[in-house]
């Protein structure tokens, strides 16, 4: 009796300024959704109710749901409203541009809402790989003080990294590329593209968005 070999682990790509933008909305979302339901008079509470049933779920899907899961076999890609499922072998590219975006054989295009395009990032590294390539040295970070801090020992030039330097988010779509590079041809990463409808975050958007239409048609 033969068994399927155990699945890769996944790579998991996240946005750290979405989460922690999404964890501080919900909470203040939450502090005064809550208040005006407690407090609130007449209709207020209702409205409010609402509005927590329809904004909640909208700042969980933008913000803290977004990510991106790579192995060996797929890449399975968590959008506000989609779960899209791609087989390596169905990847035909990776394209950054002002967005980052898959491209599948069968001609769909998926955006990577949890790897956004940094254009400050690519700024700053293309400062770096500039002042690199003229021999100087990278720019120093800030220290506890407000000061430099030497990386290369006492009084020794700081080292370079080999190769140009590349904004974060640009490298891991590097690494995505290195993956349907080597991975493209596997047996194991054949098969056909799947995407589901995260109805967790439709289903209540859609009933808070009805309740409150009809609270401000009654009036």
């Amino acid at each position: 009796m033969t068994t399927a070999p155990p699945e890769s682990r996944d790579r998991i790509y996240r946005s750290p300024l979405a989460l922690i933008g999404g964890f501080l909305l919900l909470v203040i979302i939450g502090w005064l959704g809550i208040d005006a339901v407690v407090s609130g008079t007449g209709r207020t509470p209702w409205l409010a109710l609402a509005a927590l049933i329809l904004v909640v779920p909208l700042v969980i899907a933008f913000t803290l749901r977004p990510a991106v899961f790579a192995n060996d076999d797929r890449l399975r890609i968590r959008n506000p409203f989609r779960v899209i499922v791609v087989p390596w072998g169905e990847v035909e590219l990776f394209r950054s541009g002002y967005s980052n975006e898959a491209f599948v054989k069968s001609g769909g295009k998926y955006q990577l809402w949890a790897i956004p395009v940094s254009l400050r990032g690519r700024k700053k590294a293309a400062r770096q790989s500039a002042r690199q390539a003229a021999g100087g040295r990278p720019g120093r970070g800030p220290g506890l003080f407000g000061g430099g801090r030497q990386v290369g020992g006492f009084g020794g030039p700081a080292p370079v990294p080999e190769g140009p330097t590349r904004a974060e988010t640009d490298k891991i779509m590097d690494e995505l590329r290195e993956l349907l590079e080597t991975r493209g041809q596997a047996k194991t990463s054949q098969g056909e593209v799947s995407v589901r409808w995260a109805y967790e975050i439709v289903g209540p958007a859609v009933a808070g968005a009805v309740l409150l239409a009809i609270l401000v048609a009654v009036g």
